[in-house]
């Protein structure tokens, strides 16, 4: 659902309170946490979506690493997984859906977590995802309501995977784009995660459906800071920039735009293109990371010694909250 769509829903709902939830509904956060002891909480999440490829095995894969990535984003470690999977059966046959629970099961082994269950839900369109638990310890955990002006900007991955899929769809992507694309969507933030918590972060959060303005404007809003972003320090899929000028906007883009609109500056010099692009909805994208610019370097450091490429594509400043200034 868009952002603004559901945070009116979420609005009208009562907020329950206890003091062992750190983490909850009302936060923007990319899950729950529950502290259980004094040096344990539970983080709690879940996702599913329609396939986002043609390939059930590798829908599988992705669907999982998005799911897990929520855990990921709050510095915890996956602990269990349960499948969410909606299939008709009636007119798919059975090996589609074994394929796509063979895709995830190897992503949760992949992480080190534990499948022990899951509901399937028969239905017209199929639809795969997981509930994951994760474990954290209270004093380690990440949140995205804690960036501190003069933090650096770190992106883990690139952008523009929803404008390459839309392409793709149309048969107007070029040889290779969508498998790059794939693979980076079934890779898991693993190890950004554990670069992140070696080098000590203030905020982070995963960048999924709401783009990489939508997440940015929920840390910029949680911590209370505004934060600016140029364009030309982002790394972008081959291909993004060329799919945004032909049209090939995924839905979603139009509902993020409009949830970002209040608190978006760009500048003069940058193009509804490049807005677009900003405003593309993820699928299983990296962690947006707040990083004291003294620990910016080990932060970048633990990211390459991990396999890890991290870009600085902006910084978090003084300023209205959820403000977000996008220059060249």
């Amino acid at each position: 659902m868009p952002a603004g769509v559901l945070a009116e829903v979420l609005c009208g709902l009562p907020r329950l309170t206890d003091e062992n939830l750190l983490v909850g509904c009302d936060s923007f956060a990319d899950a729950g946490v529950y502290r259980v002891r004094e040096d344990l909480a539970l983080v709690q999440t879940l996702d599913f979506f329609t396939p986002v490829v043609d390939d059930p095995y590798l829908f599988g894969q992705i669907a999982a690493a998005n799911a897990l990535s929520d855990v990921y984003a709050m510095g915890a470690r996956p602990l269990t997984a349960m499948n969410i999977a909606c299939f008709p059966h009636r007119t798919l046959a059975a090996e589609v859906l074994r394929d796509i629970l063979r895709g995830g099961l190897e992503k949760i082994m992949e992480a080190g977590a534990v499948l022990v269950g899951g509901h399937s839900v028969d239905d017209a369109e199929p639809k795969y995802g997981l509930s994951v638990t994760g474990v954290v310890h209270p004093a380690k955990l990440v949140t995205n309501s804690s960036a501190r002006p003069g933090d650096s900007l770190v992106l883990t991955k690139p952008i523009g995977s929803g404008l390459i899929l839309t392409a793709a769809r149309a048969e107007m992507d070029s040889p290779g784009e969508l498998d790059a694309v794939v693979k980076s969507m079934a890779a898991l933030n693993k190890d950004a995660s554990e670069a992140m918590q070696e080098s000590g972060v203030n905020a982070a959060t995963d960048i999924t459906g709401f783009g990489l303005l939508g997440h940015a404007r929920e840390l910029a809003l949680a911590s209370k800071v505004a934060l600016e972003i140029s364009f030309g320090a982002i790394p972008l899929f081959r291909g993004t920039l060329q799919a945004a000028a032909m049209g090939l906007i995924p839905g979603g883009a139009y509902g993020n735009r409009d949830y970002v609109a209040a608190g978006l500056h760009p500048d003069e010099t940058v193009g509804e293109q490049e807005i677009d692009v900003l405003c593309d909805p993820q699928t299983s994208g990296g962690l947006l990371i707040a990083v004291a610019p003294e620990r910016e370097k080990a932060l970048l450091a633990a990211l390459s010694r991990r396999g890890v490429t991290g870009a600085v594509i902006g910084k978090v400043v003084a300023g209205e909250p959820g403000r977000i200034r996008v220059l060249p």
